[in-house]
Parts: structure tokens; sequence; C-alpha cells
């Protein structure tokens, strides 16, 4: 039974149906955006669910049985545990309110397509790599942002209220320049003053019209450079150098996988070239 479940876990078919399951159940989930195609349809789109959570708990068993004797091995890969969550949170007692939470745990099933597909696969391990090196670019960031909000208030907050009135609205007005969103309008605001520029329907708001052009072309100009420019290939940096790592440890895995294999057919070899001359020494007495 081990033996079965090993060759069934391995096999192309089985894979590949467990893909097309997630498939299923990602089209389903987007289904259930449209309440009325829903439930005209509910009776066979919930069975077609019924057999999709069916697949999926048959992969679940087929791999943990397939790691007996030892079968809290299954849980040392974390897209294991991923999909037995998944399959787990089928059976808890959901229902009205908590309708919307068992929509959810059906929508997570799509990340399972994540694991069936390795490129993919290799891509998320990059990321998630990432993730310390981009912690510190984005604390750089997060101070280039201060360091340019504070000057903000001081410089414009007298000419442009709307966007430098305080601390907090000055970084939400630097995160949508560093987005290039109608930057320049902002820009331009503080270039001609509040009552030449931006302020139509606002001029309440305008008390104090500063004219700034220098001041303020230099100042957005430097931050679109270095916040848009140069921190974006920071993180591009980092995200490139997780995906090589990751993919260098794609590589030792296949590597070791093979060799794995090669070592299961040598062994298979000498047991055929023992049988062959017990077969043979068999023979010779028979002769005799």
């Amino acid at each position: 039974m081990v033996k079965l479940c090993k060759q069934i876990a391995e096999v192309k078919w089985f894979q590949n149906t467990v893909t097309i399951a997630i498939l299923v159940a990602g089209v389903l989930v987007g289904m259930a955006t449209y309440p009325e195609f829903y439930s005209k349809n509910e009776t066979f789109l919930e069975l077609l669910n019924k057999i999709v959570l069916g697949i999926f708990i048959i992969e679940v068993v087929v791999k943990l049985v397939a790691e007996v004797p030892k079968p809290w091995n299954y849980f040392k890969d974390a897209w294991n545990v991923f999909d037995f969550i998944i399959v787990a949170a089928a059976f808890l007692p959901f229902g009205g309110s908590s309708i919307a939470i068992l929509r959810l745990l059906r929508l997570l099933r799509v990340l399972k397509l994540i694991k069936a597909l390795p490129k993919l696969q290799m891509l998320v391990g990059a990321l998630l790599k990432s993730i310390p090196s981009m912690g510190y670019v984005s604390i750089l960031l997060l101070l280039l942002f201060y360091i340019y909000a504070v000057a903000g208030v001081f410089f414009f907050g007298e000419n442009d209220p709307i966007h430098f009135e305080n601390l907090q609205t000055s970084m939400l007005s630097l995160f949508r320049v560093v987005t290039l969103e109608d930057w320049t309008d902002v820009m331009y605001i503080n270039m001609f003053g509040c009552e030449n520029y931006g302020y139509d329907g606002n001029m309440d708001l305008c008390t104090v019209s500063t004219a700034n052009p220098g001041g303020s072309a230099f100042f957005f100009v430097s931050f679109v450079l270095i916040g848009t420019m140069i921190f974006l290939n920071l993180f591009i940096g980092v995200i490139m150098n997780g995906m090589d790592e990751a993919k260098a440890e794609m590589d030792v895995a296949d590597k070791a996988a093979n060799a794995e294999k090669q070592v299961s057919v040598e062994d298979l070899e000498k047991k055929l070239a023992e049988m062959h001359d017990i077969i043979s020494q068999i023979k010779v007495t028979k002769n005799k």
C-alpha cells in the first residue's frame, strides 16, 4: 500500500489531476461572485466543489500514507502543511455569518497552483528570501520619506496645506509623488503658488500663496530621482538576488533527486545481476 501511494504521488497524471482541480476551484470561486448565476446552478456548482475537495483529500491521504512509517515527514514541507490546513478547514462548522470565511478558504485553494508549477514556486521562494533584505531597503526608504516630509512641511506647509499641512499628510503626498501619479501638479502648486495653480474651488485654503520655482523643482525632481529610480532598482536587485538563490537551491534539490534515482537504478542492476548468478548456479546444479 505504501509503495503504491509513493508511485501515485510521483506519477504525472496524479499531479496533473490535482492541478486541474485547483484550476476548477479557482473558476468556482469566481462564479460565486455572480449571485444570480450561482443560485440558479447551486446544486451543480456545490457538487463540483465537493469533487474538488475530494481530490484534495485524496492528495493529502496519498502523500501521508507514502511517508509511512514516518508520516510526520509530510508536515516538514510548508506547502504540505498549507494543503492540509485548506482541507481541514473545509470540515469546520461554518455557517450563517461565517460563510464569507468559508468562501475565503475556498479562494485560498487557488494558491495551491503555486506548488503545482515549479517555476512559480521558485518565484515565490525568491520573494520570501528577499523579504529580509527588502526590509532594510524599506527602512532606508522610510528615512528618505521622513526627511523629505519634514522638509516639505517647513517649505510648503503655508502655501500648500492640502498636501503639506502636517507630517502625515506630507508623507502621503510624497507617496503619491513617488508613484508618479500626477506628481507634477503637486510640484506646480508650489512652483507658482496656490492662488495661481491647482487650488480652484479650494481658494479658502490658499491663505498664504508663495511661489518658489527653483526650490520646488529641486525638491520634487530630486525626490523622484532618488525615490523612484534608485530605490526601485534596489528592490529589483534584491529580488534578482533572491531568485538566484532560489534557483540554486532548486538545482541542488533536482541533482539530489536525480542522484537518488541513479542510486536506485544501480541497486536494481546489482540485484538483477545477483539473480542472474543464482539462476546460472541452479542451472549448473541441475545439469550435474
